[in-house]
């Protein structure tokens, strides 16, 4: 393995995921999603991201997604498979992410050589991945790579992305942050999703917020305010350092070059992206 400039795989995924992200917040993902029967949306969402599981029910999908409410994943699952396979789902997911993608980059964007080498790019650090206590990147790894670069390199970033993030809820639990906690002490930090958008759809309440955000004052973790306090910050911070080593693999295997190309074409990617509009407005922040 090849040593890294410090954060770099970490900056890599963070051009990488928003374009995985984006299909989940498309109309087309909607569109697709309803074709086949699934018209509520939070069902859609669960059922599109833990397709990849088989027909799991609420429990699977309330501990590899860690941040959202049990009851309210229990009213779409395991219902929603008597609606739609996951078979099913993972094919609509498919078409949602070919036509997110076409809209957002362009015809000749996805058909160029710059997206055929990321795919290759991206594919190779995933090779480096480990399936061992990672559920959601393991069931993904089971599925097939898609012929298609644009659709290889969402598959590859739909990888890289639950890497990482099984090994996140990892350093969460050791940490002590349960997942309204986490979601709280997240939004404190101006980088993650704002309040508004969590409460709308993680299926927690203003008073669930509130207890979270009273458990944190009493670790000294946030002010009266709800802002964080220096030991917040130094905690969040050394999450994201926690959760570099854990993720550190497949952008070693890649080595240091092939991490800074795919950093700049991913960045490249991922800015069109958001100027076209990839994500509603007010989606991060405080608010």
């Amino acid at each position: 393995m090849t040593s890294l400039p410090a954060r770099a795989g970490r900056r890599c995924h963070n051009v990488i995921n928003p374009l995985h992200s984006t299909v989940y917040f498309s109309p087309d993902f909607t569109a697709e999603l309803a074709a086949i029967g699934i018209e509520d949306a939070s069902a859609a969402y669960f059922a599109g991201r833990a397709a990849a599981f088989g027909r799991v029910g609420p429990g699977v999908v309330a501990a590899s997604f860690y941040n959202f409410n049990y009851e309210s994943v229990a009213k779409a699952l395991p219902a929603v498979w008597d609606i739609a396979s996951p078979e099913d789902v993972l094919a609509a997911r498919a078409r949602a992410a070919d036509s997110t993608l076409r809209r957002l980059l362009g015809d000749e964007a996805l058909s160029s050589d710059a997206m055929a080498e990321a795919a290759r790019l991206a594919l190779r650090a995933t090779e480096g991945c480990t399936r061992h206590a990672r559920p959601l990147y393991a069931a993904h790894a089971d599925l097939p790579v898609p012929s298609e670069p644009h659709l290889a390199y969402w598959h590859a970033a739909t990888l890289l992305r639950e890497h990482r993030g099984d090994a996140h809820l990892a350093v969460l639990l050791d940490a002590g942050l349960d997942p309204v906690e986490a979601l709280v002490s997240h939004t404190a930090t101006g980088k993650g999703m704002a309040r508004k958008w969590i409460l709308g759809t993680r299926g927690w309440t203003q008073e669930d917020w509130d207890a979270a955000t009273d458990r944190l004052r009493e670790r000294g973790l946030v002010d009266a305010d709800g802002e964080l306090t220096e030991a917040g910050v130094t905690l969040r911070k050394d999450l994201e350092l926690a959760t570099d080593r854990l993720d550190a693999a497949p952008y070693e295997h890649l080595g240091a070059d092939g991490v800074e190309r795919l950093t700049e074409l991913a960045t490249g990617f991922v800015s069109t992206a958001l100027a076209n509009g990839a994500f509603p407005a007010g989606l991060l922040g405080k608010g």
